[in-house]
């Protein structure tokens, strides 16, 4: 086993440079050997960082060298090990994961889902520096798991169990001017959704957003909730399944956001697409007033997202 190790010791009167060395170490996971000597295993990513810092170190007229330390025998190998130890940054995770597990009756839906965003951000961070992954993050990675059951079970009961129903071709000339519904709380499959209704199928569509699937109005096409007209089939998410059902699945740039969609609202294959998709969306929602303001931002992203897509073809105005 061997280490990339940075022997530094830095000008006392540029606190600037301390502190963005002081965070860069932290933020690579070094461990300490001793004072004014940081680790990293030699495998890691960390020897780039290291260099980087040597140099920045120096043009601050600090001292620094960058050096490899070849490591003999278990003795030494498993002292180094335990220089990269994040049991205590997991057990300090879980309790935080823990305290919004039982905080998630008081909290609405969109307050507890950015409390598990953040908690995922704070896993995912620590989960880069564990060199020698063990345990401790498995454990921490169930107890984030757990969470977000509750989650679902607290606030996401009204999702969808996917139909068996055949899909079949409609006319799109009977869907337009209609009164479509769906459960409020808008998030991805139904921002989606909204967007291709009003974009491919019904250009005059209004909305309405349901407290509960049973008061859909009569005449109001429902649209991802048990008994809608349109909602998960199979495998396909309500956005695949209105893709399917109007003919729209020959679009290359519908395919792409179809897959990015299926892949955020019920996981499988990762999509390249999803992850930014996601971010913008999230972003979105956090500044939204309500359904109807997330509505109107999430058209303008998807718009976007399309067109990115598809240069050269544009969705109906």
């Amino acid at each position: 086993m061997n280490l990339n190790a940075l022997v530094l010791s830095l000008p006392t009167r540029n606190s600037t440079i301390r502190m963005r060395v002081w965070r860069a170490l932290k933020e690579s996971g070094c461990g300490v050997l001793r004072d004014g000597v940081y680790v990293l295993p030699a495998d890691s990513a960390g020897d780039a960082v290291l260099a980087r810092l040597e140099s920045e170190i120096k043009s601050a007229d600090g001292f620094a060298m960058k050096v490899d330390i070849a490591l003999k025998g278990a003795e030494q190998i498993a002292q180094a090990r335990g220089l990269f130890d994040r049991s205590a940054d997991y057990g300090v995770l879980v309790q935080k994961v823990n305290a919004a597990k039982a905080s998630l009756g008081r909290l609405g839906a969109r307050k507890a889902h950015t409390s598990i965003r953040r908690l995922q951000r704070a896993f995912d961070r620590l989960a880069q520096i564990d060199f020698y992954p063990g345990q401790a993050k498995r454990q921490a990675a169930e107890a984030l798991a757990g969470l977000k059951r509750a989650f679902q079970e607290a606030h996401a009961s009204g999702e969808p169990h996917p139909s068996r129903k055949p899909l079949r071709q409609l006319d799109r000339a009977r869907y337009r001017k209609r009164v479509w519904a769906t459960r409020k709380d808008l998030w991805v499959d139904r921002l989606a959704s909204a967007w291709l209704i009003r974009r491919f199928i019904d250009p005059e569509a209004r909305f309405q957003w349901l407290e509960r699937p049973r008061d859909r109005p009569a005449k109001a096409i429902g649209f991802d909730f048990d008994g809608a007209q349109f909602t998960h089939v199979g495998s396909r998410v309500t956005f695949e399944v209105l893709l399917a059902s109007f003919g729209l699945e020959g679009d290359p740039a519908l395919a792409a956001l179809g897959a990015a969609v299926h892949f955020l609202d019920t996981g499988g294959i990762p999509v390249p697409d999803a992850k930014g998709l996601e971010t913008m969306l999230r972003g979105a929602k956090e500044k939204a007033r309500n359904d109807d303001a997330l509505l109107a931002e999430a058209m303008r992203l998807l718009d976007h997202f399309y067109s990115g897509h598809a240069p050269g073809t544009k969705a109906q105005e």
